[in-house]
């Protein structure tokens, strides 16, 4: 857990026979030839996939990490690559989000494949140390430290969904192919899910990554992970002059010293949180996001500046804004009022980001279903889809939302559509149940139903 804080992502193995990833190579070299790629339809068509995500090695990393009641997402892609060009670098999107990314990892990917991947064969790489980095400006294009997730059959790479990473060149020109499957936290953490035999943090001895050290980042996210929120806040003296020179640092042009000066501002209680709400609300981009991130960790002292924050006009700072509220969870309870009247905000990025954070900050749970259950009519596609993430999250206690919900599986949107299931089957009430098992069997697809042989034998 330390490596998977400290460098975003764990290379990891199954212990599948050489005879069901035959099969399985099998199966995809004949879907791929005759049917194309099955995209979102890549576990139905394939039923054998499931067994990979049922595998103890893959359940126990995504629990770790996710915690239990872990959501596998809608999206899905096997990725098929016979290029003998590395690809571009990047982080995937959120599906449209124009969102701040996240530190704490409440999404992950898993990266899994089914045949043997020497590095000629074109794994995809990773730059270790990145998920926390907004740009790669400071990283070299050809870092000796790549990393690669090459190995036997049944390798797969856990990594934190905002790394940065690519696929590499396959020069052998043989079929490779990356099945890629996303995964949600439903829930903050309570206690550490993994089996944890320390305390405190320190960081791993085999930590070698040069990019950038981030030891007080690395240290809230492991006891975010073990169910203390808000560790930071005022962990530190106030000194002015310390916070004076941490202030110095935040507008570095240089993002890990920056990121480094937000978070140990989170620690010097209102002298830190009015060095941050300052840049949150400065015209600089870089330094108002960096800001958002200390002011997420800043525990309660930030929230009553964080909620004055709400009545700015400017889009992008309250997106920031909200995002550090929704990490505030429940100490941010008071602002869902406040949230919810912003769903009347003419930009939709606003919009979407506050029906992420109701899911987040949870309570009053009556007032942050209701204004969901508003989400889901909304004319923005996004905000309705974040709607039925948040509404999963909220679980059993969104109940009131289920008929809404029930609308909602007939939206023109596929991730609308999905993410209203998932809500139904996480609130798990008898109606939710009923309404979830008629859906599917309405639309119950066939994975053996192809062009080829649409109905014989």
């Amino acid at each position: 857990m330390s490596k998977f804080i400290t460098e975003g992502f764990l290379i990891l193995q199954t212990d599948f026979s050489e005879d069901f990833h035959a099969r399985l190579n099998d199966q995809l070299n004949h879907v791929y030839e005759q049917e194309g790629n099955p995209g979102n339809n890549l576990l139905p068509r394939i039923r054998e996939v499931q067994q990979i995500f049922d595998h103890p090695v893959v359940t126990g990393a995504l629990t770790s990490v996710l915690g239990p009641n872990y959501m596998m997402h809608a999206h899905r892609h096997g990725h098929y690559n016979e290029q003998k060009i590395a690809g571009g670098w990047h982080k995937d999107s959120y599906w449209g989000y124009d969102k701040m990314r996240n530190h704490h990892p409440w999404w992950a990917m898993i990266m899994y494949f089914p045949q043997a991947t020497p590095k000629e064969l074109g794994p995809t790489g990773v730059l270790p140390g990145t998920q926390n980095h907004q740009t790669r400006t400071f990283v070299p294009d050809e870092m000796p430290e790549e990393a690669l997730a090459s190995g036997e059959a049944g390798t797969f790479a856990l990594i934190h969904y905002d790394i940065w990473h690519r696929s590499t060149p396959n020069v052998l020109g043989k079929p490779r192919y990356m099945l890629k499957f996303e995964f949600m936290r439903t829930e903050a953490p309570m206690l550490p899910s993994w089996d944890n035999q320390v305390t405190e943090w320190s960081k791993p001895a085999s930590y070698t990554t040069p990019i950038a050290e981030h030891e007080t980042l690395w240290e809230e996210t492991w006891n975010w992970l073990s169910g203390r929120l808000g560790s930071l806040a005022k962990t530190g003296s106030g000194e002015p002059s310390v916070v004076d020179a941490l202030a110095q640092q935040l507008t570095s042009d240089f993002e890990p010293d920056a990121l480094n000066a937000a978070y140990e501002l989170a620690r010097h209680g209102n002298a830190g949180v009015n060095v941050l709400m300052q840049a949150l609300l400065d015209g600089d981009e870089n330094a108002s996001r960096t800001a958002a991130y200390g002011l997420s960790v800043a525990g309660p002292d930030a929230v009553p500046a964080l909620l004055s924050a709400l009545d700015d006009e400017i889009p992008a700072t309250l997106v920031r804004t909200i995002f550090a509220l929704s990490e505030q969870q429940q100490h941010a309870a008071v602002a869902v009022p406040r949230l919810t009247e912003l769903l009347s905000f003419p930009e939709d990025r606003v919009r979407q980001a506050v029906s992420e954070a109701l899911g987040l900050i949870g309570s009053p749970s009556d007032q942050v279903v209701s204004a969901l259950i508003q989400c889901l009519q909304d004319s923005d596609v996004q905000v309705r889809f974040t709607a039925g993430l948040a509404l999963s999250r909220i679980g059993a206690s969104a109940d009131a939302a289920v008929p809404q919900l029930e609308i909602a599986l007939e939206d023109d949107n596929r991730y609308v559509r999905a993410h209203a299931a998932e809500a139904l089957r996480y609130i798990g009430s008898e109606r939710a149940k009923d309404i979830l098992i008629d859906s599917l069997f309405q639309s119950r697809w066939c994975s053996t139903t192809t062009p080829a042989s649409t109905f014989y034998p």
